[in-house]
């Protein structure tokens, strides 16, 4: 009796949020996923589907269709628009979980048109709870109306996890807001943008994807803009965990018309800060933790911060030409290869 009211009340959380207006001015949240299951099943992956939320990719994606009812980003004043995903261990008894390892993955949000948008990308810690909050605000223009959201974890077990997630919209008030932070609102990665254009998602860029050239893809910039941001998350990994991608960074090439406009390697030198999350890491002969490594852009149980790229210059209206280009990808090697995990959208504000 005591879960069928926690439910009821659960619900009704939800359907209040869902029916708030545009006009509203008290912050809300609207929780998108709740104790949904993420596991591997090729037989039955729909075992843990409800009404509400369904898989996908024999159960390792999941996705609901959410509508927001009003146009989030048109309020008089700015919001800021938080995002937070728990990522649960499903318990196999009182001393172990089911997936002990370190798993990629992330929430999307999947537009009308394009390729999906990675809200928060993240690894899972071995076999820890994870906690990840992220501000989102730039991303309004595409947080209105009905909205499609999937949540992905690259597990093999099942069952093996299961995921929270949620969007709060907290307007920001005029007679709140003291001098400074009329400053700070009037910076471009904090004014409500104009527009935002999902541009590249792909989870498997390997060394015979790239043997053709650089990823290619084709934008069509609106109007005049006064500042447009690439936004790019990125990730290196190998399949059997040894060397190459995942422990050699690669540069990762950015052009736009065929003009490079961003080179860098993806690298991450502070893992041992999250070895407190890792209760499953392993300790190798000689004394080091799994969890501990530097890594190409990722650390076990932490997200992947975006890289912004001011392509204001490169990107005038009209058609252009974007590639991602990634140099030396361990190619395969009987069943083994690097790979890396990319996505990129912009951002503009225009005049």
């Amino acid at each position: 009796m005591k879960r069928s009211i926690a439910a009821m009340c659960f619900l009704g959380v939800l359907a209040t949020a869902a029916g708030a207006t545009a006009g509203d001015l008290d912050p809300r949240t609207i929780h998108v996923f709740y104790q949904n299951s993420i596991h591997f099943t090729p037989d039955e992956p729909a075992r843990y589907d409800t009404p509400a939320v369904t898989a996908s990719e024999n159960g390792r994606e999941i996705s609901r269709v959410v509508d927001f009812g009003g146009t989030n980003g048109d309020r008089a004043r700015p919001q800021k628009i938080t995002a937070r995903v728990t990522i649960h261990p499903v318990p196999n008894d009182v001393a172990a979980v089911y997936d002990k390892w370190d798993r990629a993955g992330n929430v999307q949000l999947v537009p009308a048109s394009g390729p999906p948008v990675e809200l928060i990308k993240f690894v899972t810690a071995y076999g820890g709870r994870t906690d990840h909050e992220v501000d989102v605000s730039h991303l309004a223009p595409l947080l209105r109306g009905e909205c499609t959201f999937r949540a992905f974890i690259d597990t093999w077990v099942t069952p093996a996890w299961r995921v929270d997630f949620s969007l709060t919209f907290a307007p920001i008030m005029e007679e709140e807001t003291p001098a400074w932070m009329e400053a700070w609102l009037d910076g471009y990665e904090n004014r409500p943008p104009s527009w935002v254009m999902p541009v590249f998602y792909e989870q498997n860029m390997t060394a015979e994807l790239l043997a053709g050239g650089p990823r290619a893809a084709i934008v069509n910039i609106p109007g005049r803009n006064d500042r447009v941001l690439l936004y790019y998350l990125v990730s290196g990994h190998c399949t059997d965990g040894s060397g190459a991608d995942e422990f050699v960074s690669k540069d990762n090439v950015i052009r736009i018309d065929g003009e490079e406009v961003h080179r860098y390697k993806p690298w991450r030198a502070d893992c041992r800060n999250f070895r407190d999350v890792n209760p499953y890491c392993r300790r190798w002969f000689e004394g080091s933790w799994s969890a501990d490594f530097d890594r190409s852009g990722w650390c076990p149980g932490d997200r992947i911060e975006p890289v912004t790229v001011n392509v204001t210059e490169a990107l005038g209206a009209g058609e252009h030409a974007l590639t991602f280009d990634i140099e030396n990808v361990r190619p395969r090697e009987g069943e083994h290869y690097g790979y890396w995990r990319v996505s990129a959208y912009l951002v503009g504000w225009s005049e």
